[in-house]
């Protein structure tokens, strides 16, 4: 059943701005204030009130709209969606319906096939409601700090086909918006969130079929989860005789499982219309054109210049645009070091197990790993020794050259010293040596871990490895 029908999946993505204050006051948006301590009469809807725009914000939506390949609408309004809940004071939000700031933009992403463009309906500038928090001994709280939080909501076409396709798009707009400057994006505090509209219908077939709509999802992986249990309920549903409602649903992450919250509502339902207390929007070409040149380089841009000047593998360099933090700190010392290359292996394998998950921080300094990255580069000291010496600096603070230095940790690469080396090794373990000439790997494994140990972690692996090979490749000659 599952293979006879395809999934079809559209966007509505929601990603908080980067302002300092709210969109329509001048309240303040820090995450992780003491709950109502950033609320005022404009944002709680207090009768008498007036609404401002924050320019701030509308400059940060055009921004997006660039970043996606938007057109950039000269005139824009808001409206008023009217619905009642109790994390909405005001009984409405504003929003834009009809007249969005951006429209007719894409993304495209990566897939097994190549290639895939995504399409971006619009996107639009709303305020956020508040947040409910349930608490088993007290009840529904409402806290209204996230009141008047300004948005930009961005709306897909349905030209998504598979979970991994939504999270590759995700993933992509996630980073765009990141490195465009307009969000932090931090999906475990909610400034970067997504509802999933799925159906199914027949490979082949043109007609859309009934959606489901799954809402605040901030994980990729619930994406994922979500996309793929949606699949497999609705084609179960349509085998067994049933038909797909119309509905919101949520997402269980305990069970893997979504599950009907309401009806889903009509337009008419929201009953839509001009925002009377906010003036129309109205945005010069001038205006686009300097926000345009105010855009920092986005991810494709710096892809491609981590791919051809500095010599990153194509895995490698799309971990370090996954964060901007990284980026930025690996750009730093990508400048100040002779192998950009070296230095992304060692930010990537050995610096990112140490910092913790979510945005990326570091206790070593880029210049400082740009130093260690040279050591490494010009075979002065080993990986064992850089691994050591990434540890220290990470726990103690210690400076790599000064340390190298004062405990003579610099790597052996004189060919005769090393050749001494395995050359005792070899008359201390003449098992080792049978071995080996009875054709066991594992032999020379061992003489080579033991030549290192006799150098005390110092000599050349490179060499160590090319003079045992020539050592018994000789013999055999003989």
């Amino acid at each position: 059943m599952n293979n006879t029908y395809e999934t079809v999946i559209g966007l509505e993505i929601h990603a908080e701005l980067s302002t300092k204050t709210k969109i329509f006051c001048s309240c303040k948006t820090d995450f992780g204030a003491p709950p109502n301590s950033q609320c005022c009469p404009v944002c709680m809807g207090m009768p008498g009130t007036l609404p401002t725009l924050n320019q701030k914000a509308v400059e940060y939506a055009v921004r997006a709209g660039l970043a996606t390949n938007c057109e950039i609408s000269l005139y824009s309004r808001f409206d008023r969606k009217n619905y009642f809940y109790p994390d909405l004071p005001k009984g409405y939000q504003i929003t834009q319906y009809e007249f969005p700031i951006c429209k007719n933009g894409y993304l495209d992403i990566d897939t097994d096939l190549g290639k895939k463009r995504i399409r971006i309906t619009r996107i639009h500038l709303e305020e956020d409601a508040g947040k409910l928090i349930h608490d088993s001994g007290c009840g529904t709280l409402v806290d209204c700090n996230r009141c008047g939080v300004p948005l930009i909501e961005i709306v897909t076409e349905p030209d998504i086909r598979s979970s991994g396709e939504a999270e590759a798009f995700l993933r992509t707009l996630r980073s765009v918006l990141m490195f465009a400057g307009v969000s932090d994006c931090r999906m475990n505090e909610g400034s970067f969130r997504c509802d999933i509209n799925v159906s199914v219908r027949k490979i082949g077939d043109s007609t859309l079929g009934t959606r489901s709509e799954i809402k605040n999802l901030n994980s990729f992986s619930f994406v994922t989860k979500a996309i793929e249990y949606e699949h497999k309920r609705q084609t179960e549903l349509i085998a067994s005789s049933g038909r797909v409602k119309r509905e919101t649903r949520r997402f269980d992450e305990s069970d893997g499982k979504t599950y009907s919250m309401r009806s889903k509502e009509e337009e008419n339902d929201y009953r839509f219309f001009e925002e009377p207390d906010i003036p129309a929007l109205i945005l010069r070409e001038e205006d686009i054109e300097r926000i345009k040149k105010e855009l920092p380089m986005l991810p494709d841009e710096r892809m491609k210049l981590y791919l051809e000047e500095y010599r990153l593998t194509s895995d490698t360099a799309k971990v370090i645009l996954s964060d901007i933090s990284l980026a930025g700190f690996f750009e730093e010392a990508a400048k100040a070091s002779k192998s950009p290359r070296t230095t992304a292996n060692i930010l990537v394998s050995d610096i990112l197990s140490y910092s913790n998950e979510g945005v990326f921080s570091s206790k070593i300094q880029a210049s400082q790993l740009a130093v260690l990255s040279d050591l490494f580069f010009t075979e002065q000291i080993n990986s064992s020794t850089q691994k050591k010496l990434i540890k220290r600096m990470w726990e103690e603070g210690i400076d790599p050259m000064l340390t190298v230095r004062e405990e003579d940790l610099l790597q052996i690469n004189d060919a005769d010293i090393l050749s001494a080396i395995v050359d005792e090794v070899i008359l201390e373990n003449p098992k080792c040596v049978e071995d080996i000439r009875r054709g066991k790997t594992a032999a020379t494994k061992t003489v080579i871990g033991k030549a290192m140990a006799k150098s005390l972690g110092k000599a050349n692996p490179r060499i160590i490895n090319e003079i045992v090979a020539s050592k018994f490749k000789n013999e055999e000659k003989t």
